[in-house]
């Protein structure tokens, strides 16, 4: 274990080495800072830090591996059942699969093509899967491990594949191509075989035209040597695989879109085009015994009924006690444009319509058998719809759903933001669930959910996690994400606090979002003192407190003036900036001198003063859960709309809420509900200000102001981001002073003017230091919403790095701390840091009253204790560690309900934990505090201010997300960089013990949603229905296969029944049929090598080696060994083989020579 001598790298840092023992090469500057240090702190100062600090964590303890992807499918195409093993598989247009069994069992497996799934086939109870693409390839999975890989690939070459049947307990899988062929792939060599349905033999030679692409292909339930082709114009041909001729043939002047057996296999019913149902009898199939279209109106005069949408698929199941069941999909009438998409289930003259929120991409009926000459008994329908699965119950009547025990709603409303907590105090989830399952929903059917197949164990992680996500409506939710899978615990809704809007009110109010103005940006919680604070786009902040009690009360309100104070004055004389005003002012110390340049005009008069949304006056009933305590609004300033929250902070202890945006800072008491602080970030370093902004040269052309713009969410081009962060323009190490346009001109760019903006590209040089007002640029393309649900931001600024906060000085992170505030202080204190998008760090003094009884009425004093920090970029993320190099956590208030019932003075009175010992000999006699912006991490020796570490993470990207993190009792810092590095570094000595490219940011989502947690865990979403869990712990990757759930568990395939003598006489064929025979290649010969070609997988002895663990894993080991032995045997005896074929070639060409040449003389030669 490594240790580390403090003295020896101060001794380091006062050298002229550059960056002391960051081991990062630290960009060119020498000294402790690499350039970047202010000159307040010297190397030399060091206070006096103990002498070793043992850092315990190495790169062996890092590892970064996805571990589970939970939510609903993004963009799904295909659904497919396992009867027996009772699983469900998934496809999507991304080509990614989704296998579901039981609660805890969710398995997500990706084709490396990327193509779409157009189908998929189970192997019943074989533990496989057969998914056919569209790149015309299909894929056999290997289910029997906890990740499914690919064993066998077949690529179609000349024909496209429209439709794969595998009947059941058959290895012959039937495939029917856009042609009008059926080709049949063996299915355990994935080699296809030389039988081929033609499409020309199939239908009458006297027809005249193709008969369209193979849309359906079934076995008869009667005789498994009957393929029934359907052919998309309307032709079905029940082939005769024996005889290879057609045994009849029907035709119907609608396209046909699916066609369904009667389990005797004497008819079967086709849907089509014009919303009508045909059933077929094989002894006449001259023309339908039946035709109806279900929802066609009947014409007066006994015409046909009207045609209606196509029906898209038919299902016909049989009952041995009553009517079958058919159910379809579409089929409704033309004249109802208003309908939704609806499921149809006709059971006897009943006829049940069930209309989806969404469209129906497939649905699947499940049965109690299996074989498909039983009755099927159905009790189920599946319906997958493009952003839901539901399945209805058909054994009651009324057809109620099952309830979902998966969580496929995370995206209900949009995902706006994510925050992961592991390792959380243990009493939270069961209070969470408890609240939560009081607003569960009834009428779910009694049953048991269908889909029960796999197996789950808890396994060996046993530390509490939730997750909590933030939505576009204003809704957030928490949920149970301990071991590894993700229950909703409870769902809070931020909306009801406001005034509802009123339909056609949106111009006249106040409103900066045309929708959704309440998307949660920005969350923090407290899981100890279970306080919860969320900023909404329209600029504002609400403050939660947690009771198990329903109350009736009105919500308090505040609402806060936040401008930025300079304006650009065309005027040659300098400015002065003010003095740091009194802490209890709450108005701006300077008015706009020049006015704005850009108003906003709103019905012919300048807002002001007026938030943007209205809050409630009346009481509000709020049940148990979080119920809000304080709102906080920001107002418009002189025609111009508040600026967006960039960042947010809130302390149980202290009282306090702290917020700013690219204007300033604001601080509130929550206690006593007053404004503490407001004023422009300029102000908050009074007389330390490290700029001097005096001289402003006259600006005259229009400056770029960011509007109501949003980030689109589709794959975007970062090449200008490679190089420069969105929020600050680097000179040599620092950054150019903020030029003072106004924020926002609430109106939407054109990606011309975003071009106009960024006219500066990364070839043209620099700005000269002197040029202080030089204006920064967005680095991140800019581009006008195309689709609501993929937008990044529906709002004029992001969270993640200020992407359009311009050029002010923004307020970027907020950490309330006990710490020393100043150089000269020997205890410490209540602080608040406060990070800005210039890389300064600004620490506030917070003076609080002593006692309990004075903190309700005494005012809290917020000064500031001039001290400024900087760093490159713009800063993220703050932490003090001890002097031990142990975590300081800030203090807290234990939890209790603010509306219990005793109200005993012992029992109000505040109980507050401060982790940091009051006494300076427990805590030592100094602290480390670690500051992390978007390019650099810095160490700071407090209360000397000596930076004892520097390390320059990033010179050509920008870190998107930092968090200070605890692994295998010790912290770290894990950082994500925009150009899809994931890295760690050690605390406090910042050296590297991990850093891979690993997820590129392909759209804004992932930069949006990415958050690390302790033990090694982060997340992000992946798409916009979908959360993708990973680890960076090497434990956890060594322990993930214990896990993940089993797909596949051993289960006795049932019986057949037993058919009677009589039926089986009379009722079907009498000789079996051998599939094996028709189709091998000893009959069939080989199949064109040219038609498809096959490709190995790689799931076969390494998907079966990374399942292997314990003793089944030892004989697996063994048969992997056999099996690779007998492979080497078996390329032995062939090379044996063609080296004899070799030398017997030899002998035979040496005796030719040698008959030739035998009586030749030598002069003959």
């Amino acid at each position: 274990m490594k240790k580390f001598n403090f003295r020896k790298v101060l001794d380091g840092l006062t050298a002229s080495s550059p960056g002391g023992s960051s081991g990062s090469g630290s960009g060119g500057g020498s000294g402790a800072g690499g350039g970047s240090m202010h000159p307040g702190a010297t190397a030399g100062a060091a206070g006096t830090p103990r002498d070793e600090i043992q850092e315990t964590l190495t790169s062996d303890y890092f590892q970064i591996c996805k571990t589970v992807r939970h939510g609903f499918p993004y963009l799904p195409t295909a659904l497919a059942f396992d009867p027996v093993q009772k699983i469900l598989a998934i496809g999507t247009r991304t080509g990614a699969i989704r296998i579901l069994g039981r609660p805890g069992v969710d398995c997500y497996c990706q084709q490396e093509s990327g193509a779409a799934v157009l189908q998929l086939q189970f192997l019943i109870n074989e533990g496989a899967l057969v998914s056919a693409s569209a790149d015309d390839t299909l894929h056999l999975w290997n289910l029997r491990q906890k990740r499914p890989a690919i064993l066998h690939s077949l690529k179609f070459n000349r024909e496209r594949i429209t439709y794969c049947h595998l009947p059941f307990q058959s290895k012959w899988l039937y495939v029917g191509t856009e042609r009008g062929n059926t080709h049949i792939v063996n299915i355990e060599s994935f080699i296809l075989s030389g039988y081929v349905i033609m499409w020309n033999k199939a239908i009458e030679l006297s027809t005249k035209t193709h008969p369209g692409p193979v849309v359906h292909l079934s076995d008869s339930p009667r005789d498994e040597g009957k393929l029934l082709i359907g052919y998309e114009n309307g032709t079905v041909v029940l082939w005769d695989l024996r005889s290879k001729r057609a045994d009849l043939r029907a035709y119907y002047d609608e396209a046909i879109h699916s066609v369904a057996w009667h389990h005797e296999g004497k008819q079967f019913m086709c849907s089509h085009s014009d919303g009508s149902l045909t059933l077929w009898n094989l002894k006449s199939p001259n023309r339908p015994f039946q035709t109806t279209i279900p929802h066609g109106k009947i014409q007066r005069d006994g015409k046909k009924p009207e045609s209606c949408k196509p029906i898209l698929k038919v299902e016909y199941k049989t009952c041995k006690n009553s009517e079958p069941f058919v159910i379809f999909s579409g089929g409704l009438s033309y004249d109802k444009a208003c309908r939704r998409p609806s499921l149809t289930i006709m059971h006897g003259k009943a006829i049940t319509v069930l209309e989806m929120d969404h469209p129906i991409v497939d649905f699947l009926t499940l049965c109690e058998t299996p074989y498909p000459n039983e009755f099927q008994e159905p009790y189920a329908v599946v319906v997958l719809l493009e952003k839901d699965l539901i399945v209805v119950d058909l054994t009651q009547s009324n057809f109620p759903i099952f309830e979902n025990p998966y969580p496929i709603d995370i995206h209900e409303s949009p995902v706006t933001c994510t925050e992961y907590f592991a390792d959380c105090p243990p009493d939270l989830i069961p209070v969470l669930y408890s609240v939560g399952a009081k607003h569960k929903k009834q009428g779910y059917s009694n049953k048991e959910w269908p889909v029960s197949g796999g197996a789950w164990n808890l396994g060996a992680q046993t530390y509490p996690e939730i997750i909590i996500t933030g939505h576009a409506d204003g809704s957030v939710k928490f949920w149970d994400a301990s071991a590894i899978t993700l229950q909703m615990l409870y769902k809070l809704k931020t909306s009801k606090v406001f005034e509802k809007q009123k339909l056609g009110e949106g111009k006249t109010t106040a409103e900066i979002v045309e929708e959704d103005p309440f998307a949660v940006q920005m969350m923090y919680w407290c899981p100890e003192s279970r306080i919860f604070c969320v900023a909404g786009v329209s600029a504002y902040v609400v403050v939660y407190k947690f009771s198990k009690h329903e109350v009736n009360t009105e919500i308090a309100s505040l609402e806060v003036r936040l401008q930025y104070e300079v304006e650009d004055i065309i005027t040659p004389e300098p400015e002065i900036i003010p003095p740091f005003p009194d802490a209890s002012s709450q108005l701006p110390s300077l008015k706009n001198l020049s006015g704005s340049t850009n108003t906003v005009a709103c019905e012919g008069m300048m807002k002001d003063s007026i938030p943007c949304l209205s809050v409630k006056t009346r009481p509000v009933r709020m049940p148990p859960g979080y119920q809000a305590d304080l709102v906080i609004q920001l107002v418009w300033v002189d025609g111009e709309p508040p600026q967006q929250i960039t960042s947010l902070a809130v302390n149980s202890a202290y009282g306090l809420v702290a917020f700013g945006n690219c204007n300033g800072l604001a601080v509130v008491d929550l206690m006593q509900k007053t404004v503490l602080l407001s004023m422009g970030t300029l102000d908050l370093y009074g007389s330390s200000d490290p700029y001097q902004r005096q001289p402003r040269s006259p600006r005259k052309s229009k400056q770029f102001a960011a509007g109501l713009t949003e980030l689109s969410d589709s794959p975007v081009s970062l090449e200008l981001e490679r190089c420069k962060s969105p929020t600050s323009d680097h000179v040599n190490g620092h950054c150019t002073s903020p030029t003072s346009q106004s924020c926002s001109s609430g109106k939407r760019l054109s990606s011309a003017d975003v071009t106009k903006a960024n006219r500066r590209g990364p070839g043209r040089p620099p700005f000269r230091k002197a040029q202080s007002a030089a204006c920064m640029e967005i680095s991140l393309p800019v581009t006008t919403e195309e689709n609501r649900e993929n937008s990044f931001s529906r709002s004029r600024s992001s969270s993640v790095s200020s992407i359009d906060r311009d050029s002010k000085e923004a307020i970027t992170a907020l950490y309330f701390v006990e710490s020393f505030a100043r150089k000269n202080d020997s205890a410490v204190s209540p602080c608040l840091w406060v990070g800005t998008g210039l890389g300064m760090v600004l620490i506030l003094s917070l003076n609080l009253p002593a006692s309990d009884e004075l903190r309700q009425t005494e005012p809290v004093m917020v000064s500031p204790s001039g001290t400024v920090l900087t760093l490159k970029g713009a800063v993220l993320t703050f932490t003090c560690l001890d002097c031990m190099g142990t975590l300081t956590h800030p203090p807290y208030e234990v939890w209790r309900d603010p509306n219990s019932a005793d109200d005993g003075e012992k029992t109000r009175k505040r109980k507050l934990v401060m982790h940091s010992p009051s006494s300076s000999q427990d805590m030592g006699d100094h602290q480390f505090a670690v500051i992390c912006s978007e390019k650099q991490a810095k160490v700071f020796s407090l209360p000397s201010q000596t930076c004892l570490y520097v390390h320059n993470i990033t010179e050509t990207s920008f870190l998107l997300r930092a968090d200070v993190v605890t692994l295998c009792n010790s912290v770290c810092l894990a950082c994500f960089c925009a150009n899809g590095h994931i890295m760690t570094l050690s605390l406090p000595s910042l050296r590297p013990l991990l850093d891979i490219n690993y997820l590129p940011v392909t759209d804004m989502r992932i930069a949006r949603t990415f958050c690390f947690t302790n033990e090694g865990q982060a997340l992000y979403l992946s798409s916009p229905t979908e959360i993708q869990r990973l680890t960076y712990s090497q434990e956890m990757c060594d322990n993930l296969q214990d896990m993940l759930g089993d797909l596949f568990t051993p289960v006795e395939t049932p019986e057949a029944q037993n058919r009677g003598f009589l039926k089986g006489l009379f009722g079907g064929s009498g000789q079996a049929f051998d599939r094996e025979e028709l189709f091998g290649e000893a009959t069939a010969g080989k199949a064109s090598r040219s038609l498809a070609q096959h490709i190995p997988g790689s799931g076969g002895i390494e998907g079966v080696r990374g399942a292997a663990g314990g003793v089944i894993g030892d004989l697996t080991r063994a048969r992997i060994a056999l099996d690779e032995r007998g492979q080497k045997l078996g390329e032995l005896d062939e090379r044996t083989a063609s080296m004899m074929a070799s030398a017997e070639a030899f002998s035979k060409h040496a005796h030719e020579v040698m008959l030739k040449y035998k009586d030749k003389k030598w002069y003959q030669f």
